[in-house]
Protein backbone atom coordinates (compact mmCIF):
# COMPACT_ATOMS: atom_id res chain seq x y z
CA UNK A 1 0.00 0.00 0.00
CA UNK A 2 2.90 2.36 0.73
CA UNK A 3 4.24 1.85 -2.80
CA UNK A 4 0.90 2.80 -4.33
CA UNK A 5 0.63 5.91 -2.18
CA UNK A 6 4.22 6.91 -3.02
CA UNK A 7 3.59 6.45 -6.73
CA UNK A 8 0.47 8.62 -6.60
CA UNK A 9 2.27 11.32 -4.62
CA UNK A 10 5.29 11.36 -6.97
CA UNK A 11 2.98 11.49 -9.99
CA UNK A 12 0.96 14.37 -8.56
CA UNK A 13 4.14 16.20 -7.55
CA UNK A 14 5.62 15.86 -11.05
CA UNK A 15 2.42 17.10 -12.69
CA UNK A 16 2.29 20.18 -10.46
CA UNK A 17 6.02 20.83 -10.84
CA UNK A 18 6.00 20.63 -14.64
CA UNK A 19 2.89 22.81 -14.87
CA UNK A 20 4.67 25.44 -12.75
CA UNK A 21 7.94 25.12 -14.68
CA UNK A 22 6.32 26.09 -17.98
CA UNK A 23 5.28 24.53 -21.23
CA UNK A 24 7.74 22.81 -23.48
CA UNK A 25 6.85 20.15 -25.97
CA UNK A 26 8.95 17.06 -26.56
CA UNK A 27 9.00 18.04 -30.22
CA UNK A 28 11.25 20.94 -29.25
CA UNK A 29 13.25 19.10 -26.60
CA UNK A 30 16.97 19.79 -26.47
CA UNK A 31 19.78 17.61 -25.17
CA UNK A 32 19.48 19.28 -21.78
CA UNK A 33 15.75 18.56 -21.64
CA UNK A 34 16.47 14.90 -22.33
CA UNK A 35 19.13 14.79 -19.60
CA UNK A 36 16.72 16.47 -17.20
CA UNK A 37 14.03 13.88 -17.92
CA UNK A 38 16.48 11.00 -17.43
CA UNK A 39 17.69 12.39 -14.12
CA UNK A 40 14.15 13.02 -12.89
CA UNK A 41 13.21 9.47 -13.84
CA UNK A 42 16.19 8.17 -11.84
CA UNK A 43 15.24 10.32 -8.85
CA UNK A 44 11.62 9.14 -8.94
CA UNK A 45 12.60 5.51 -9.52
CA UNK A 46 14.15 5.16 -6.11
CA UNK A 47 10.85 5.97 -4.42
CA UNK A 48 8.68 4.08 -6.88
CA UNK A 49 10.49 0.74 -6.71
CA UNK A 50 11.22 0.94 -3.02
CA UNK A 51 15.05 1.10 -3.03
CA UNK A 52 14.89 4.36 -1.10
CA UNK A 53 11.52 4.96 0.50
CA UNK A 54 12.36 8.60 1.28
CA UNK A 55 9.75 10.57 -0.59
CA UNK A 56 11.25 13.79 0.76
CA UNK A 57 14.63 13.06 -0.80
CA UNK A 58 13.05 12.38 -4.21
CA UNK A 59 11.07 15.64 -4.01
CA UNK A 60 14.23 17.59 -3.13
CA UNK A 61 16.28 15.99 -5.92
CA UNK A 62 13.59 16.47 -8.58
CA UNK A 63 12.84 20.05 -7.47
CA UNK A 64 16.54 20.91 -7.62
CA UNK A 65 16.84 19.53 -11.15
CA UNK A 66 13.81 21.46 -12.37
CA UNK A 67 15.06 24.67 -10.72
CA UNK A 68 18.44 24.25 -12.43
CA UNK A 69 16.63 23.78 -15.74
CA UNK A 70 14.59 26.94 -15.16
CA UNK A 71 17.76 28.87 -14.25
CA UNK A 72 19.44 27.67 -17.44
CA UNK A 73 16.38 28.71 -19.48
CA UNK A 74 16.55 32.21 -18.00
CA UNK A 75 20.31 32.37 -18.68
CA UNK A 76 19.73 31.27 -22.29
CA UNK A 77 17.16 34.03 -22.77
CA UNK A 78 19.46 36.69 -21.33
CA UNK A 79 22.78 35.68 -22.88
CA UNK A 80 23.03 34.43 -26.46
CA UNK A 81 26.43 32.86 -25.74
CA UNK A 82 24.93 30.64 -23.06
CA UNK A 83 22.13 29.69 -25.43
CA UNK A 84 24.58 28.80 -28.21
CA UNK A 85 26.78 26.83 -25.82
CA UNK A 86 23.91 24.84 -24.30
CA UNK A 87 21.72 24.24 -27.36
CA UNK A 88 24.17 24.77 -30.21
CA UNK A 89 23.59 26.66 -33.44
CA UNK A 90 21.90 25.70 -36.67
CA UNK A 91 24.36 24.35 -39.28
CA UNK A 92 23.90 24.91 -43.02
CA UNK A 93 24.47 21.54 -44.72
CA UNK A 94 23.62 22.37 -48.31
CA UNK A 95 23.39 25.62 -50.28
CA UNK A 96 22.26 26.10 -53.84
CA UNK A 97 21.82 22.37 -54.38
CA UNK A 98 25.45 21.71 -53.41
CA UNK A 99 26.44 19.86 -50.24
CA UNK A 100 28.87 21.56 -47.85
CA UNK A 101 31.18 18.63 -47.00
CA UNK A 102 32.87 20.28 -44.02
CA UNK A 103 29.55 21.12 -42.33
CA UNK A 104 28.19 17.66 -43.10
CA UNK A 105 31.28 15.96 -41.68
CA UNK A 106 31.18 18.15 -38.55
CA UNK A 107 27.49 17.31 -38.04
CA UNK A 108 27.87 13.64 -39.01
CA UNK A 109 25.15 13.99 -41.65
CA UNK A 110 25.37 12.53 -45.14
CA UNK A 111 23.54 13.23 -48.39
CA UNK A 112 21.12 10.37 -47.75
CA UNK A 113 20.01 12.05 -44.50
CA UNK A 114 19.33 15.30 -46.35
CA UNK A 115 17.45 13.52 -49.14
CA UNK A 116 15.36 11.59 -46.61
CA UNK A 117 14.32 14.86 -44.93
CA UNK A 118 13.67 16.42 -48.34
CA UNK A 119 11.40 13.54 -49.39
CA UNK A 120 9.52 13.48 -46.09
CA UNK A 121 9.04 17.23 -45.73
CA UNK A 122 8.80 18.51 -49.28
CA UNK A 123 8.52 15.58 -51.69
CA UNK A 124 11.89 16.52 -53.19
CA UNK A 125 13.90 13.79 -54.89
CA UNK A 126 17.23 15.41 -55.81
CA UNK A 127 19.75 17.63 -54.05
CA UNK A 128 19.72 20.14 -56.89
CA UNK A 129 16.06 20.88 -56.09
CA UNK A 130 17.05 22.16 -52.63
CA UNK A 131 18.03 25.78 -52.15
CA UNK A 132 19.16 25.22 -48.56
CA UNK A 133 19.26 22.41 -45.98
CA UNK A 134 19.88 23.28 -42.33
CA UNK A 135 20.53 21.01 -39.37
CA UNK A 136 18.48 22.72 -36.67
CA UNK A 137 19.34 22.92 -32.99
CA UNK A 138 16.87 20.16 -32.16
CA UNK A 139 18.53 17.76 -34.63
CA UNK A 140 15.94 18.00 -37.40
CA UNK A 141 16.90 18.90 -40.94
CA UNK A 142 14.98 21.82 -42.45
CA UNK A 143 14.65 21.92 -46.21
CA UNK A 144 14.12 25.10 -48.23
CA UNK A 145 13.27 24.16 -51.84
CA UNK A 146 13.76 26.35 -54.85
CA UNK A 147 10.56 28.19 -55.74
CA UNK A 148 9.42 28.10 -59.36
CA UNK A 149 10.62 31.67 -59.97
CA UNK A 150 14.03 31.14 -58.34
CA UNK A 151 15.47 29.04 -61.15
CA UNK A 152 14.45 26.36 -63.61
CA UNK A 153 13.46 23.11 -61.99
CA UNK A 154 15.10 21.13 -64.78
CA UNK A 155 18.84 20.71 -65.26
CA UNK A 156 20.54 23.99 -66.15
CA UNK A 157 21.27 24.66 -69.83
CA UNK A 158 24.80 23.86 -70.96
CA UNK A 159 26.98 26.89 -71.57
CA UNK A 160 26.80 26.32 -75.34
CA UNK A 161 23.20 27.53 -75.61
CA UNK A 162 19.62 26.69 -74.70
CA UNK A 163 18.44 23.12 -74.37
CA UNK A 164 15.90 21.66 -76.69
CA UNK A 165 12.47 21.02 -75.34
CA UNK A 166 11.15 17.47 -75.09
CA UNK A 167 8.65 18.14 -77.88
CA UNK A 168 11.33 19.33 -80.35
CA UNK A 169 13.47 16.30 -79.53
CA UNK A 170 10.59 13.91 -80.14
CA UNK A 171 9.92 15.35 -83.63
CA UNK A 172 13.31 14.27 -84.96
Amino acid sequence: MAAVLSAILVYAFLIVLFRCAGKRTLHQATVFDLVLLLLIAEGAQQVLIGDDPSLTQAVVVISTLVLVDIALSVAKQRWKRVDNWLDGRPVVLLEGGRPLPESMRYSRVDEDDILEAARELRGIERLDQIRCAVLERDGKISIVPYRPGDRAESDPAPSGGPTKSASSRSRK
